[in-house]
């Protein structure tokens, strides 16, 4: 399998930020790890090898990133808008650095990625595709929580204005501009949760979801699986290859 290691500093953070690549062809995901993860957590945790058949076959090609959660979402020492603005310095480094990054990369100027990520990540991928639809094509969400005033955040409905852009069950139910919208229906969408053990918010932020893009007549790929599935890395492989597989297949 070719694989790049990629490092620069990052004028938006103002800090180091490392991705690597995984394969030599194919459409290009961002992939986000799960919560206050790295950009080598989907090759440690097994995923690359997991659905390499599909990398090493030119069908995608994967540009795993970094996260800031730690300094954003995750940095219960501050406010509301301070880890807002973090994540909004994160936003511009991911828009503004990686996708020309990965254009260039691609020799493709003008082509939208897509957006991947299992639990945190899976927020990550939802977020960053509904607000840049120029950007990214789609995505693969698993298990993912999709509203920000969850007790996982350690933030309530009384602070909603001090995040409210970046809480995706937050904002969509208002949006109504036609541009984005449009793009969405344009777009390939696929969220999945499991049934089973720790998965009971992310099941209620999935149904609702699936609701808001129903009601907005955004076509999307809501799945539901079994009561025996957990959220965890064993699961997620199966999931992203039978995706991978109906998708890119």
């Amino acid at each position: 399998m070719h694989i790049e290691h990629h490092q620069w500093w990052s004028t938006h953070l103002n800090r180091d930020m490392a991705l690597k690549i995984y394969g030599h062809w194919g459409k290009p995901f961002v992939v986000f790890p799960c919560s206050r993860g790295r950009y080598f957590d989907y090759e440690g945790m097994g995923m690359i090898d997991a659905i390499a058949d599909f990398i090493d076959t030119g069908k995608i090609k994967l540009f795993c990133v970094d996260s800031v959660d730690q300094e954003s979402w995750y940095n219960f020492a501050v406010s509301p808008p301070e880890r807002n603005a973090r994540h909004e310095d994160y936003d511009r480094y991911i828009v503004k650095e990686v996708i020309p990054f990965i254009r260039d990369h691609c020799q493709s100027p003008h082509e939208r990625v897509m957006a991947n990520g299992c639990s945190m990540g899976a927020y990550h991928a939802v977020n960053f595709f509904l607000k840049h639809p120029d950007a990214f094509e789609g995505t693969i969400a698993l298990s993912g929580l999709y509203r920000l005033d969850r007790a996982e955040f350690q933030l309530t409905a009384a602070e909603m204005s001090g995040y409210y852009f970046n809480s995706p069950l937050s904002y969509l139910p208002d949006l109504t501009d036609a541009r984005y919208l449009e793009q969405y229906r344009r777009s390939r969408i696929v969220v999945c949760v499991g049934l089973g053990a720790w998965e009971d918010e992310a099941i209620a932020d999935t149904r609702y979801l699936d609701y808001l893009l129903r009601e907005k007549a955004v076509p999307a790929w809501i799945d539901y699986w079994g009561y025996d599935v957990n959220h965890d890395w064993p699961w997620w492989y199966r999931q992203m290859n039978y995706f991978l597989g109906h998708l890119y297949g």
